[in-house]
């Protein structure tokens, strides 16, 4: 399948392995990219940009067909080293780097100048808009579905897509309740390049996260995420268990006298506890809407070869079938 976005990043499928802490490694990277799609490394899971440098050369070992590398950037009062994150991505070869977070603008100078191109996960067509403006190559479009930050619009991607379509004019993906082939045609057909997996991606043989994580995705519901810390504005959609049900019980208690230092302990060093140990209520580990769509863990590869085949299938079978024969 050609898009703007397998044209791009010089991939075969127009799917995107999203950047999630703790999850996304070498292994995971490699086998989405070795599929034929995009995988990403996420950066400041490692915690130097030394560490980072040799988790790119690793991830080297295992494929060598194009992936990536996930940048988030945080407010200043707690920013790494970006300079040095930037300079050992750029020495490892890596060509894509999807931004996250805040406005990676003031960046942006040395990622072009190393000749990488830049997809910025926006939740709004205005912030797609800066993007674009800023010289980014691609945005990914995250709908109110999706896990981890939403944003604070409530707007899902049956809507945002198509605006996103109406207003940008560089490749864009859909991000938040991105399964299978279902999810991908629909995606197209709203004006997006490709799709960009998150939650999904974490229940497959590759991901190297404990087992208790991908089965509690396969025994989840469309109805089993929450939205924490909206009080604070700085949302996030997790996996419902104990340790989020203690951040809703605080959050009702403080009413507008929250601060993060209230939830604190349940959202801070949780993955390492989540996805290392297991601990499936140590506290908020993000998730998508989309796991009441999962149901097996399969390898990578089969997950990506079923999305396409459906996908196809669709297109082809389904839809085309749908159109009356036009009179000769």
């Amino acid at each position: 399948m050609k898009t703007r976005i397998t044209e791009l990043f010089g991939i075969q499928h127009p799917i995107i392995q999203g950047g999630m802490h703790y999850v996304g490694f070498a292994e995971l990277a490699a086998a989405v990219s070795n599929a034929g799609g995009l995988g990403l490394i996420t950066g400041l899971t490692q915690k130097t940009p030394e560490l980072l440098a040799k988790e790119i050369a690793r991830c080297h070992e295992m494929t060598d067909k194009p992936f990536g590398v996930n940048l988030t950037f945080l407010p200043t009062f707690s920013a790494p080293p970006y300079p040095e994150y930037i300079a050992a991505i750029a020495e490892g070869g890596i060509r894509v780097v999807e931004t996250a977070g805040r406005s990676p603008e003031a960046h942006m100078p040395a990622l072009k100048a190393a000749g990488i191109k830049v997809i910025h996960k926006c939740t709004s067509v205005r912030h797609a808009l800066k993007a674009e403006a800023i010289g980014c190559d691609a945005v990914s479009v995250d709908g109110f579905e999706c896990g981890g930050h939403p944003g604070e619009d409530d707007l899902p991607n049956m809507i945002l897509l198509p605006r996103a379509a109406e207003e940008l004019r560089i490749p864009f993906v859909a991000s938040g309740g991105m399964a299978d082939g279902r999810s991908l045609v629909a995606a197209l057909a709203l004006g997006a390049d490709g799709m960009n997996m998150g939650t999904r991606f974490i229940a497959t043989q590759e991901a190297p996260v404990h087992d208790n994580v991908k089965q509690a995705i396969v025994k989840a519901s469309e109805l089993d995420t929450r939205l924490v810390m909206r009080p604070l504005r700085n949302t996030e959609r997790v996996l419902n268990n104990a340790g989020v049900e203690r951040i809703l019980q605080i959050e009702r208690e403080k009413g507008a006298a929250l601060q993060i230092s209230d939830v604190y302990d349940q959202v801070a060093g949780v993955y390492p506890r989540v996805m290392v140990e297991g601990e499936m209520d140590a506290g908020a580990w993000s998730c998508g809407m989309v796991a009441g769509l999962i149901r097996d863990v399969p390898t990578v590869k089969e997950l990506i070869d079923r999305i396409m085949a459906q996908a196809h299938g669709l297109i082809h079978a389904r839809l085309a079938g749908m159109l009356e024969a036009q009179p000769g």
